[in-house]
């Protein structure tokens, strides 16, 4: 077995340096000796054995070709819904396009119908002995120019996130000690003692990059030059502002392994932009479009009601969907100091009438969120268990009280839109908060003016929503704007928090890992690009997200997820605002589609399929 004689070493995080001492192997005599695993799990047994043909939820016979074409709803790291003007999503600059990601490709990727388990996909197996995994690559694996995947590929991968890459990816990436090239099929990874079991998993699921392609061309900089990539697509024809196609690799290798069988049978994935959503259901109507998932209630109560459809050309449904729902609502940015104090973040919520908003703009298809992990068993009810009191209490001194009392929820409103004692409460907190009523307005010791400016991408579905709530906030003395600013402006101002309120919408994995830290922690508060909208640095929140990464059973981790719900929730960070377990979706009826959806996605990107191909 040969060795790199020059270690690369992402960081040295604490016990990192113990972790990187010892030579490889640490405790076997070779890599011949360790069990080669197809998979690996936070917790448990993965559900299919080394020999599995294919995932249960696709079709392992369908067939290859025609073409998907669609507005994406889930957006990664740098991607931007309305124009793009990079194809590297794994940088903060720039605004590359939805679904680069089917572009790449991992070392393992996840099964979609549990809550944590990997497969090897570029890698054939891992070796773990203690903290170093040892990943086996496969013969023929190739980049989209057909030059080969190598260990050194790998190493270079990580390695280049971690310097340059996003901030969420690279934030992640701290308790990797150390990558080595063990031989060109071989990478070792070495992680720093005390790494949460939550980590290798994750790492596993890193993009290879070509270190060849990206030696001659800046990584950091955006631009729109064709990459070449690992995935099983390439990106064809495309028009910044417009559109962009994807085309399938004739040669991509993944085709024929079991995590691969079934999977990307659209011959092209073209996703189109349009910069606003009643412009985007019109494409879908004419089929322009070929595949929508709805997000505007009010055109899904009463808009499907067009020729292809009462022809049943057009197909309208639901999904049940499982996942998490997390965190949606206006999230308060608290690095200003006007929201500095809780009782004026609480006035906000007690402002909101979601009972009001969900009547008569949602046409009652929504419940309130109340957690930031609702839909899932992370969510913390009633009064905090035995175990979350124990993990509570070396915090009492700095906790309010209420958090050992029932979960906290925001309250009913009577849904007239002005509920009379919920405004009455919210002026009591703003006064003891320290704002004054001077000449209809609300105005500081200095006399500054309370202001609230709503930050968000022009689109009219916005204005109709939040125009209610400013009106409300008007009525406290609160000078409630509306800001709408152009796509780029807008992923720009957010990554560097530039904003008093957004909306944002955050769906976390039935196991959390290492990116939680982005959403909570007082190092992401300070991070440009982070998740943590709200700017929330409270070291009792750091000290039970480390609780949760640390856990070592399922069970201690929903204890330490509860915990940290109740503290986040009387933290009012945010005005909670709604969510749906389902999956509204209008597709046009030449789709094949698996028997089986996955309990954890719905990946119509990768899974359905063409009727006519």
């Amino acid at each position: 077995m040969t060795r790199l004689t020059r270690r690369r070493v992402l960081t040295l995080s604490a016990g990192a340096a113990a972790a990187v001492a010892a030579p490889w192997p640490a405790r076997a005599t070779s890599l011949a000796d360790l069990e080669r695993r197809h998979a690996l799990t936070v917790f448990g047994e993965p559900k299919h054995p080394a020999n599995f043909a294919h995932f249960d939820y696709v079709n392992p016979d369908a067939p290859r070709g025609g073409a998907l074409r669609l507005v994406p709803s889930s957006f990664a790291f740098n991607q931007n819904p309305t124009t793009f003007n990079t194809f590297n999503m794994f940088i903060l600059r720039g605004d590359s396009p939805p679904l680069m990601q089917l572009c790449h490709t991992s070392l393992m990727v996840r099964g979609l119908d549990e809550p944590d388990a990997v497969y090897g996909h570029a890698a054939q197996g891992v070796a773990v002995d203690g903290l170093r995994y040892a990943f086996t690559l496969r013969d023929g694996i190739t980049f989209s120019d057909g030059s080969p995947i190598t260990a050194e590929d790998v190493v270079w991968s990580l390695e280049t996130i971690a310097r340059a890459g996003h901030p969420v990816l690279a934030q992640s990436l701290s308790d990797v000690a150390a990558v080595d090239a063990v031989d060109g099929r071989t990478v070792a990874i070495t992680f720093a003692e005390g790494t949460s079991n939550r980590l290798p998993p994750l790492v596993a699921t890193y993009p290879i990059l070509s270190r060849a392609y990206y030696e001659a061309n800046d990584f950091t900089a955006a631009k729109l030059d064709v990459p070449v990539t690992s995935g099983p697509y390439t990106v064809g024809a495309f028009d910044p502002g417009r559109y962009v196609a994807f085309a399938r690799r004739a040669d991509y290798w993944g085709d024929a392994i079991a995590t691969g069988r079934g999977h990307n049978n659209f011959e092209t994935v073209r996703v189109e932009f349009h910069r606003e959503r009643t412009l985007a259901f019109e494409a879908f109507k004419t089929g322009q479009l070929n595949f929508r998932e709805e997000f505007t209630s009010k055109t899904w109560a009463i808009e499907y009601d067009f020729p292809a459809l009462r022809r049943g050309e057009v197909v309208r449904t639901t999904f049940p969907d499982e996942r998490p729902a997390g965190a949606q609502g206006f999230f308060i940015n608290t690095r200003r100091e006007k929201f500095a104090d809780p009782r004026t973040r609480l006035a906000l919520t007690l402002a909101f009438d979601f009972e009001w908003t969900n009547a008569n703009l949602f046409y009652g298809a929504y419940r309130r969120t109340v957690s930031f992990f609702i839909n899932s068993d992370m969510m913390a009810t009633g009064e905090p268990s035995a175990a979350e009191v124990a993990l509570l209490e070396p915090f009492r001194a700095e906790l309010d009280p209420a958090v050992f009392g029932p979960a906290w929820t925001p309250p009913t409103s009577d849904a007239t839109g002005r509920d009379r004692a919920l405004l009455r409460r919210a002026s009591e907190l703003l006064a003891a908060a320290g704002w004054e009523r001077r000449g209809g307005r609300l105005v500081n010791g200095a006399g500054e003016p309370l202001t609230v400016e709503y930050l968000y991408p022009s689109e009219p579905t916005s204005e109709r929503i939040f125009l209610p709530y400013a009106n409300t906030l008007s009525a406290l003395g609160i000078d409630a704007r509306l800001k709408p600013v152009d796509p780029t402006q807008y992923q720009a101002r957010m990554a560097s928090f530039d904003f008093d309120l957004v909306t944002r919408r955050y769906a976390f994995s039935p196991t959390p890992d290492e990116t939680i830290r982005s959403y909570f922690t007082s190092e992401a508060a300070a991070q440009e690009g982070s998740r943590n909208m709200s700017g929330i640095a409270d070291p009792v929140v750091d000290a039970l997200v480390e609780a949760m990464l640390a856990a070592s059973t399922r069970e201690e981790m929903l204890t330490a997820a509860r915990a940290l719900d109740r503290v986040l929730r009387l933290g009012h960070y945010w005005v909670p605002q709604w969510y749906k377990g389902e999956h509204t979706v209008a597709y046009w009826d030449t789709f094949g589609i698996p028997d089986e959806k996955p309990r954890y996605d719905l990946p119509v990107e990768t899974t359905w399929w063409a009727k006519d191909a």
